[in-house]
């Protein structure tokens, strides 16, 4: 893979500028391991080296690709020219930083945000080679990244802090509101009403803190820490406890279906983490879909790895949640498991989703959707089952 004469002229030169020391033991691509051959245009990032004066010995393709410049054009010209940057307050970069003058113990720059011509924003970090720890530059080392990846990264993080500022400032607002009242007013109201503003701040401060522990669980699904405490659940009369909770709150008991198939191998898992999947795929279920709620559970095999003598290394226990209403629309398939999705009917945060999937693979279970045979939405996830190794 080349731009132009970029790909076999810049390895070359790129070599050729690091002279007889490239082959010492301490050089980095020797101790990588002989004969690594390591092509510049096969590197993710772009790399630009210029050599002792200056001079641009390796433009990589991904920096042709990230500049706009052809590899050609750049190669034999003054880095300050083939490279042509400026900070964000519009200074120019090569001429603040000085790689080949100022102090000798400099031995790079860490990466930061720069502009190209015409606006373009990239991130660079340089690295100055030299010698000895004092000695003149002999190469400098520059890496160029698009910022696109970490504007995604700082777009999700700030829609995931306008969604939390909006979910809470209504159930705040609400709480504020009685509680002054109440205050201010206690003697005028019936106990009755009193009853009722209480319990609307209660109703409201338990929504605040299921947001605050659908924050945290996100924290540590993002950032793998998410722990999960193994023992004997009965994922069955799981299911059960939920379905009754909802009769007990005034869903019709004919609205329900549970389907177990037995016997069921023994399962270990988490209890509190397998009861918050089951209940917002059954309450996503209640509320977006029509018609039976449908809840099977039975013993399955994994289709990602083959059994083993006994068939048993493999097994799983599967879950599948499924309605009658509209469903999913195909288009839309690919995207219910990200953060912030909702369905058509507008409610919630969008992240409930999100950590059921974080939930399930933190067991090292898998979740599909799909349509169900009555034409709405079909969630399926499985769990392995069998005594985990440590207690063995």
């Amino acid at each position: 893979m080349s731009v132009g004469t970029g790909g076999a002229q810049s390895a070359l030169r790129a070599r050729d500028a690091r002279g007889p020391s490239a082959s010492r033991p301490e050089d980095p691509a020797t101790a990588a391991g002989p004969g690594l051959g390591i092509d510049p245009d096969d590197l993710p990032d772009g790399i630009v080296v210029a050599d002792e004066h200056g001079r641009v010995v390796c433009f990589n393709a991904a920096a042709a690709r990230i500049t706009a410049t052809p590899a050609a054009e750049a190669l034999g010209r003054r880095l300050d020219a083939a490279l042509p940057l400026e900070d964000l307050e519009g200074r120019r970069w090569w001429q603040l930083t000085d790689p080949y003058g100022g102090l000798a113990i400099r031995n790079g720059q860490p990466e930061r945000n720069l502009l190209l011509p015409g606006g373009r924003e990239i991130l660079v970090s340089a690295r100055y080679v030299r010698t000895h720890p004092t000695g003149p530059v002999r190469r400098v080392v520059v890496c160029l990244r698009d910022t696109e990846a970490r504007r995604r990264t700082e777009r999700s993080h700030a829609e995931l802090i306008a969604t939390v500022a909006h979910e809470l400032r209504s159930p705040l607002t609400s709480v504020k509101g009685f509680t002054a009242t109440l205050l201010a007013k206690w003697e005028r109201f019936t106990d009755d009403q009193k009853k009722l503003m209480l319990e609307t701040v209660d109703a409201d401060a338990n929504r605040v803190t299921r947001l605050i522990a659908e924050l945290l669980d996100i924290s540590r699904i993002d950032s793998g820490r998410l722990e999960v405490r193994r023992q004997p659940v009965d994922i069955g009369a799981a299911v059960g406890r939920h379905i009754q909770a909802y009769v007990a709150s005034g869903q019709p008991a004919d609205r329900f279906l549970l389907r177990i198939e037995q016997p069921l191998p023994a399962l270990w898992a988490d209890p509190d983490k397998i009861d918050q999947v089951l209940s917002n795929l059954i309450e996503n279920a209640v509320r977006h879909g029509e018609g039976t709620v449908t809840i099977d559970v039975a013993p399955s095999t994994s289709p990602r790895e083959r059994p083993d003598e006994e068939g048993t290394a493999n097994a799983v226990t599967s879950v599948t949640v499924s309605d009658e209403g509209t469903g999913i629309p195909e288009e839309s398939m690919n995207r219910v498991f990200t953060r912030f999705w909702r369905g058509s009917k507008r409610g919630g945060t969008g992240l409930g989703l999100y950590i059921v999937k974080g939930i399930v693979e933190a067991h090292g279970g898998s979740i599909t959707v799909g349509r169900a045979p009555g034409g709405g939405a079909e969630f399926r996830f499985t769990l392995p089952v069998g005594t985990p190794a440590y207690l063995l």
